[in-house]
């Protein structure tokens, strides 16, 4: 059996809950949960904002875990080895977009906790290729949210072939924001911080901004116009959508990875006078997670956290969705 914490209902409160998960597939991997991050998207299947959440539920998909036991399919992973996993847990591997590397893309895939149980657990189960090794000199109490927040603005700087030459912006100094602020200094680029709380300036210019900017103050934002080539927007509310794009300069891109609910309005002569580009990105493939772990590695980069203990889950729920979170919670596995 394994243990968890469920909600029974949308925006219902967590509760103790065991579940069987029946016999490990061929090609699954269990994990024995270290710890597990919190994210705002467990915020919004717990409370069914996207209308697809299944109960019980069982959140998390920001785990860091050694595995405990491997299908008889799976060759590369051993019992012991430690490893996270993230916002997919399965992909089909025969269709076009996984045979071409790109698994996130994947029509079939699984997701950790849509139609099953993630990771506020003391054990929790992937396909085998969505469990990615994590590297030496990695914390894996603090690694958890590179395997959601940290993937997901980071696919966009490889996706779209981001530039050390470039000047980019970063929209949202949060959980998301002070990763991609973090991974574009270290890729060489200049960064510009755009934020709506100037508390959060001196943070953002310790973590590699080079500039900040405050997104509400039009005035501001009309200083660089035409100055940046690639802003990745963080958040998920609704922005000056016309002034971000004439901070861009020709070819420029506005790429959005926070989930907002309502349509993006833009203008067609916005996007064709200087050849512009709106796109938008889910999380990475295996291939680019890796990459992104070994850049975290290698530069010495880490999520900015919070920890809780996974018995106090709805004190740190609650903590998160009253917006007082320091970047990103972590809940510690203390299950007995």
């Amino acid at each position: 059996m394994i243990r968890a914490y469920a909600a029974h209902e949308a925006k219902g409160k967590l509760t103790p809950f065991e579940y069987d998960p029946g016999e490990l597939k061929p090609d699954q991997v269990e994990l024995d949960v270290i710890a597990c991050g919190i994210c705002h998207s467990d915020l919004s299947v717990l409370n069914n904002e996207w209308q697809n959440s299944t109960y019980p539920l069982v959140p998390g998909h920001e785990v860091v875990g050694t595995i405990a036991q491997a299908g008889s399919n799976v060759k590369h992973l051993k019992a012991g080895d430690t490893v996270g996993l993230g916002w997919f847990s399965g992909s089909c591997m025969i269709c076009g977009q996984c045979m071409s590397g790109n698994h996130n893309l994947c029509a079939s895939s699984e997701q950790t906790i849509i139609d099953r149980h993630g990771g506020f657990a003391d054990k929790v189960r992937c396909n085998a290729e969505w469990a990615m090794p994590l590297p030496t000199g990695l914390d894996a109490r603090k690694a958890g949210p590179l395997f959601c927040g940290g993937i997901t603005v980071f696919n966009p700087i490889v996706q779209f072939d981001v530039k050390p030459t470039d000047r980019v912006g970063v929209v949202g100094i949060g959980g998301l924001g002070h990763l991609a602020i973090q991974f574009l200094n270290k890729w060489g680029c200049e960064v510009t911080a755009f934020t709506s709380s100037d508390s959060k300036r001196d943070e953002a210019l310790g973590m590699g901004a080079h500039q900040v900017v405050n997104s509400r103050d039009e005035g501001q934002l009309e200083k660089i116009a035409g100055s940046l080539d690639f802003i990745l927007s963080t958040v998920n509310v609704d922005l000056n959508w016309p002034a971000f794009l004439n901070v861009l300069g020709p070819k420029g891109r506005l790429h959005t990875v926070g989930a907002v609910l309502t349509p993006i309005p833009v203008a067609a002569f916005s996007l064709i006078t200087g050849q512009k580009s709106v796109s938008g990105s889910p999380l990475g493939s295996p291939a680019t997670i890796r990459k992104m772990l070994d850049f975290c590695a290698r530069h010495r980069i880490a999520p900015v956290t919070e920890h809780f203990p996974m018995s106090q889950v709805n004190e740190a729920l609650a903590r998160l969705e009253a917006g007082k979170a320091r970047y990103r919670i972590i809940l510690e596995n203390d299950f007995t």
